[in-house]
């Protein structure tokens, strides 16, 4: 397993994505977490019940493994309605969204993931379509070109980012609600792993939950991944019921410590403590060091570690926190640049992200 595809990170491939939809709520009383986004979802979607018309467009933003596409899922299963999956980076050209506006049936639900990844010129088609219901397909070039309008039916559009500041602000000011999840609580990533649990048939105590929940970086498919795995250590050892001991004994096993850290995360911090003396240090430099690429380092490992308080970073390079120092073990030494207190040029971690 690559360091980009460890079991902490938020991307999924074919089969983690097979698991993932067994382990989908199919509406919103079965969803756990992101309440208030939640309920407001709901009094949009009632309200669009009782008006018998298509719901408004919908846009979900927030980190990856949230449950943004299953939200998107829950939308169309609630108003009964057809779902259409697409996503940004596969929508290069305007052709390509007019092929795909232009089959919708009347009320479908348009799911975009990565919206934001979304070529300008389908961008800008995109406008006038959720507005209007309606694009404009030009037959021909240059001076005999000739635009004609195509009426689209009513359809619902939610569009999910993980990055919702790269949107233009006349694609976010066309969604009609939107909404933008957070991190789960350890208690919420519980109530997530119970239900898994159950689906899955497996026998898991309230200590097993906590153990796996708090190493699961409030992340909902990262839960569940870890949970698998735990489910093929109790198996291969012949356990008929999962307990802390056993859920920690498997995640060490996966190099998944007690905070969630898995071994690129301590490998950085190691490395920024003991060769660097906890920094200041640049990110190539860094990245060199711990043998992974820079953008490796920069996406999967360096927003969780700011996230948790164990990495800063400020204009001159990333440094280590006392926090970072105590979870590696390490005296943190009197010269270090992080004396107990954030510099002030260091960012904060929603800056970071």
């Amino acid at each position: 397993m690559s360091n980009d595809e460890s079991l902490t990170t938020t991307g999924s491939g074919p089969e983690e994505r097979a698991m993932e939809s067994a382990l989908r709520p199919k509406n919103l009383d079965d969803f756990v977490g992101q309440v208030r986004v939640r309920q407001q979802l709901d009094l949009v979607l009632q309200a669009s019940r009782i008006r018998e018309r298509t719901a408004d467009h919908v846009l979900l933003s927030g980190p990856p493994g949230l449950g943004k596409t299953t939200l998107a899922m829950i939308v169309a299963a609630e108003m009964n309605a057809p779902l259409r999956i697409s996503s940004g980076p596969a929508i290069q050209h305007a052709g390509d969204l007019a092929a795909i506006l232009s089959s919708l049936s009347e009320g479908e639900v348009l799911f975009l993931d990565e919206i934001h990844r979304m070529s300008r010129p389908a961008e800008e088609m995109l406008y006038m379509a959720m507005e209007d219901f309606r694009v404009d397909i030009i037959v021909g070039k240059g001076a005999g070109a000739t635009a004609i309008p195509l009426e689209l039916p009513p359809f619902t559009l939610v569009g999910a980012t993980t990055r919702a500041g790269l949107l233009p602000g006349p694609l976010r000011d066309r969604f009609g609600f939107t909404g933008h999840l957070e991190f789960y609580s350890t208690q919420e990533l519980e109530l997530v792993l119970r239900r898994s649990a159950m689906l899955m048939d497996l026998a898991v105590n309230s200590a097993g939950f906590s153990e796996i929940a708090g190493r699961s970086r409030g992340t909902p498919r990262i839960a569940n991944r870890l949970l698998r795995r735990v489910r093929d250590w109790a198996l291969v050892n012949g356990l008929e019921q999962i307990d802390a001991r056993a859920a920690s004994a498997a995640l060490d096993m996966y190099e998944v410590d007690a905070r969630g850290l898995d071994r690129l995360d301590r490998s950085v911090l190691h490395a920024l403590c003991t060769k660097f003396g906890g920094g200041p240090v640049g990110l190539s430099t860094l990245a060199i060091a711990v043998g992974e690429e820079t953008e490796t380092v920069e996406s999967v490992a360096e927003p969780f570690l700011v996230r948790e308080g164990l990495l800063g970073r400020t204009p001159r390079g990333r440094i280590a926190t006392a926090a970072a120092w105590d979870h590696l073990g390490l005296r943190m030494p009197a010269d270090a640049v992080f004396a107990g207190q954030l510099p002030e040029d260091i960012e904060s971690p929603a800056e970071a992200e």
